[in-house]
């Protein structure tokens, strides 16, 4: 099988276009020059022939190139580079395509052109590592026919730069017809150091050759080669590295990356980003499969989720497991020294975990503790749930997420890969004392759950013959691992093949990238049954294959935490068939990425990692945004009567006047960061444009989408639409309103008297009745990701899959101090209560869950107790709240979310929390038998058992004869007092006897026909 090539992808053209045509008038010609070497002639004094070489030439004016460069950057939407940027001496521009668009194409197509067009020869291929040096060696054996076809048969060669193989060099020099040289860039980067000890430290190729009688960078010097630096975010990392490149004389420098480095963005030509190529289809969609669990906090968890310097001291953020309300909920602190995790948490499970040392050196930071021996250091966790359970649940959801699209791909020839990325071999492949391979834990795991897979009735289409699947299904997976040979043993002869772990850096990774470049199109074919792919995580970038649908990352506990884009990065090329044809659409290409952290974060951690690895900025407008905005096409011929279309641009300039233009009207802030004005223009089609655009609905047309794209689908609410809710003198300081407020006004005490005995009786029967306790849960969510200019988002709704987690608790908590703690009984009672009840054996299935299940019934018991039992006092007419602290609030709400106009209450507005709300102080304020009312302030509050009560409304009403009836309202957004969680009613049930208790009523209304219907019947 052969990959097939399309040339005439429109994006690709212009890529390739991009850079070809900066020379736009350059003239066909070439260079030579007299191979020798000053060192050479010092020795051999009776010289008498030399080589001629053949370098590169550029005739071409600084004026013309400039004009070149600007009109290709205002063609491709992109800020024009000005006249200091642009020199003869030192040409550098940069190309940016996201992950999988065909950039080692386009850049070995543009290598061609260059050739054909200018006759500049010599070029070289810069690469930062042996796994993408491979790469491009790979991509220049499989596009060598392609380009011979493309090009009518043209010869070019091209190798890789050894330097044991010195000859190529020359052949490189003295040869007159295209030269390709692939070298990585610590081949040539150590000389300038020490250049007086070269010898010692200087690469190769700085060192003089007695067999050639030059040095190998002299020679290439000579040819002023143009050279294309693939990922300069690495190749040109520093200063030496940059130094190294300009040592090659280049004629110009092109870099291609996905993630340029901001500051680094050197006159750049084409982009093509994330957003991009997302936008077009030009990649796979990708999808989010999170395995998450749920209800297993019966340990003492810890993460070390940042390190960093504040004030001089370190400072950590950790999530751990906090105890609040009667329930455990995970969140992320910051802690310091010397912090106690117990206390801050309130759980004893944390019992000796005070931090001792926050390490902040980046790269090595860690926290540990005064009495454990733990060491967490960043990324890392303790106390997580068994970690093998998540292994099986993501190799199993990889497994049936693979199966499931080869029953839909596999008809439309088209081969379904899955790829793992694990930390270390030995999880995979390990070896017995005679060294024979035997599987480690994840193959184990794997086979198992593969062949569990396969019998499912809905695959039985892909396995007609079960029995033979079984058998074999050791060949569907394999491992791309370093090979090590060593003995069995140590004193005998022969030598045996071992994967070994590497970093990816090594000599040892060459046979690596080696053996699955070699094995790519293989991979793709039908007649092989490799299809799951295990590989050192060292292999995330270099190496893709366009039919990886599924990528997951096992991770050992506190591995290395490899990056979403480089995950992601492997698997998004478009996928092809069974004769090497691309297959088009995001209905067959969808990447789905395993993970364990949640969608969201999954999510909001990728969007952050293209901002800070690409330099996007989502949301944000650019002075240059609208450069690329078309004015006019304008028809005319060349000097051979060929036509010719110029495009007039919008331009640089009015470009800029147009981003003024919108900050003015505070549509972007200062650094073109959209509004939420402006998105409430474009959802009213009401945006605002300098007059002279207006008049041409084709170039309005052209800004609005730019407008649109950028503003992104965020729902939020309108900051121009806040207001500050300010107090209504005239009603506050009215008659009405202070006879109102008399009655509301005072406190209370409360006490309670209810019988002990009956309530451990209750507590038990109702234990043994409703608590139910499983154990933790493993949730699998699947999300669809979009990627636009406004934001990476996910789907609304998620597609869900919960099941049991096997585990098992040897530490069990104190569960009578924590009962105590949050239900206030005394250590007897709850005694007494936990030994009565017939589900205590059920404590160690899940502690935590035990626990939280016990103080929710027996507070609910109690609340019952409590409201049979309860008794409120006036504390007397001096403790009440006062009125004029209605002034001395300052509120705010916005328009169109929680706002409403108001005449009657103490407030210009009134503040609401509820559709219900909403619509009764819509009511209240159209009720002619409604003179005056309150939305209760958060101040007003009621004392409870079970905490503070802060009812909604105080209501005036007065019928056709003017009786007044002073009342209060609770109207919580739910039909009916049953559908209220029993810790809410309870607390209503309590105002309703702290009113009667000074002399006022209260009621619950979710609608005005109840409050109406009060009114009348009193």
């Amino acid at each position: 099988m052969k990959i097939q090539f399309d040339s005439s992808l429109g994006y690709q053209q212009e890529a390739i276009d991009a850079i070809v045509d900066i020379f736009k008038g350059q003239e066909s010609c070439d260079s030579n020059f007299t191979v020798y070497s000053p060192e050479f002639l010092a020795k051999q004094q009776n010289i008498g022939f030399t080589d001629i070489g053949y370098g590169n030439r550029m005739t071409i004016t600084e004026g013309q190139l400039l004009e070149n460069i600007q009109n290709i950057q205002l063609g491709n939407g992109l800020k024009p580079s000005s006249r200091n940027e642009v020199n003869r001496k030192n040409l550098d521009f940069t190309v940016e395509m996201e992950t999988g668009t065909g950039k080692t194409y386009v850049y070995l197509r543009t290598i061609v052109e260059l050739y054909k067009k200018y006759g500049f020869s010599k070029h070289i291929i810069v690469v930062p590592s042996i796994p993408i040096k491979e790469g491009v060696y790979k991509s220049l054996q499989i596009t060598k026919e392609h380009l011979r076809e493309l090009y009518d048969n043209f010869n070019y060669n091209f190798f890789i730069y050894d330097s044991s193989k010195l000859n190529e060099v020359r052949d490189f020099s003295t040869n007159d017809g295209l030269e390709i040289m692939v070298i990585n860039i610590d081949a040539f980067a150590k000389s300038f150091e020490n250049p007086e000890d070269e010898k010692k430290t200087a690469n190769i190729i700085h060192r003089y050759n007695d067999s050639l009688g030059y040095k190998p960078l002299d020679l290439i010097k000579n040819t002023h080669p143009v050279i294309f630096i693939d990922e300069p975010q690495t190749t040109m990392s520093t200063p030496l590295r940059k130094k190294a490149v300009q040592s090659l004389n280049p004629l110009a420098i092109f870099r291609y990356s996905a993630t340029h480095k901001k500051d680094e963005k050197i006159n750049m030509m084409y982009k093509l980003d994330a957003v991009d190529a997302y936008e077009k289809k030009l990649v796979k969609q990708i999808e989010v499969g999170s395995v998450q669990t749920e209800g297993v906090n019966n340990e003492a968890y810890i993460r070390l989720v940042e390190v960093k310097v504040s004030k001089g001291y370190p400072v950590a953020k950790l999530e751990l497991d906090i105890f609040s309300k009667g329930s455990i909920s995970r969140k992320i602190v910051t802690v310091k020294q010397n912090e106690d995790l117990e206390e801050l948490t309130d759980r004893a499970e944390y019992q000796g975990y005070i931090i001792k040392d926050i390490y902040a050196v980046t790269g090595s930071e860690y926290i540990d503790f005064t009495s454990k021996d733990d060491i967490i250091k960043l990324g890392e966790a303790i106390g997580d749930v068994d970690e093998k359970q998540i292994k099986v649940a993501l190799i199993r959801k990889t497994i049936e997420e693979h199966l499931d699209k080869e029953r839909i791909l596999n008809p439309q020839g088209i081969k379904v890969l899955s790829l793992f990325f694990i930390d270390t071999v030995s999880k995979y492949r390990i070896y017995d004392e005679d060294g024979n391979a035997l599987n480690g834990d994840y193959a184990q795991i794997f086979e198992k759950e593969y062949v569990k897979l396969i019998k499912k009735p809905k695959y039985q289409d892909l396995f007609k013959d079960i029995t033979d699947s079984e058998a074999n299904v050791s060949e569907v997976h394999n491992g791309y691992f370093s090979i090590d040979k060593k003995s069995k043993k140590s004193n005998a002869k022969e030598k045996f093949e071992y994967f070994k772990d590497t970093k990816g850096t090594t000599n040892a990774d060459e046979d690596t990238y080696s053996l699955i470049m070699r094995d790519k199109e293989m991979l793709l074919s039908f007649d092989s049954k490799l299809r799951f792919i295990f590989s050192h995580s060292a292999l995330k970038e270099g190496w893709d294959n366009p039919n990886v649908f599924q990528i997951c990352t096992l991770k050992e506990a506190g591995g290395s935490d490899t990056r979403r884009r480089q995950e992601i990065g492997r698997g998004l090329r478009l996928c092809v068939n069974q004769i090497g044809e691309r297959v088009y659409g995001h209905e067959v290409n969808t990447l789905t990425v395993m993970a364990s952290e949640s969608y969201k974060d999954f999510v909001d951690n990728l969007q952050k990692e293209i901002e800070t690895e690409t330099g996007i900025r989502f949301g944000v407008l650019e002075s240059h945004s609208f450069g690329d905005v078309v004015l006019d096409i304008v028809n005319s011929e060349d000097e051979e009567g060929n036509p010719i279309n110029d495009v007039i641009y919008l331009g640089q300039e009015k470009s800029e006047e147009l981003y003024k233009f919108l900050i003015e009207k505070e549509y972007i802030d200062s650094k073109g960061k959209v509004q939420d004005k402006l998105r409430t223009a474009i959802k009213e089609d009401k945006v605002e444009l300098p007059e002279e655009l207006m008049e041409d609905h084709k170039v309005v047309n052209q800004i609005l989408n730019t407008l649109k794209l950028t503003a992104g689908k965020l729902d939020v609410k309108n900051q121009a639409d806040k207001k500050q809710v300010k107090v209504n003198k005239r009603v506050l300081d009215s008659p009405e309103f202070k006879e109102l407020w008399e009655r509301v006004k005072f406190k209370t005490t409360f006490s309670v008297d209810f019988n002990s005995d009956n309530l451990i009786n209750e507590c038990i029967r109702a234990l043994d009745a409703s608590l139910k306790i499983t154990r933790g849960k493993l949730i699998y969510t699947k999300v669809k990701v979009g990627i636009t200019v406004g934001g990476v988002d996910a789907e609304e709704t998620p597609n869900t899959e919960v099941s049991q987690l096997d585990s098992e608790v040897e530490n069990l908590p104190d569960i009578v101090s924590y009962l105590q703690n949050e239900t206030k009984l005394t250590r007897k009672s709850i005694v007494k209560i936990l030994t009565g009840t017939l589900k205590l054996k059920y404590f160690k299935v899940n502690p935590q869950k035990f626990i939280e299940g016990c103080i929710d019934i027996i507070n609910e018991q109690m609340r019952l107790h409590i409201i049979d039992g309860i008794s409120y006092k006036k504390i007397g007419d001096a403790e009440y709240y006062e009125q004029e602290r209605f002034e001395n609030k300052e509120l705010f709400g916005y328009l169109k979310s929680n706002l409403k106009t108001s005449e009657k209450s103490p407030y210009d507005y009134v503040v609401y929390d509820s559709t219900v709300e909403s619509t009764l102080a819509t009511e209240f304020e159209n009720s002619s038998n409604i003179s005056v009312y309150a939305k209760l302030p958060s101040w007003f509050v009621i004392d409870t058992p079970l905490g503070t009560y802060n009812p909604d409304w105080a209501v005036l009403w007065k019928d056709e004869n003017e009786e007044k009836l002073f009342f209060v309202v609770e109207s919580k957004g739910s039909t009916s007092l049953f559908d209220l969680r029993p810790k809410e009613t309870a607390k209503i049930d309590c105002g309703k006897k702290h009113f009667e208790a000074i002399g006022s009523e209260m009621i619950f209304a979710s609608e005005m026909s109840d409050v109406v219907d009060f009114a009348l019947s009193n």
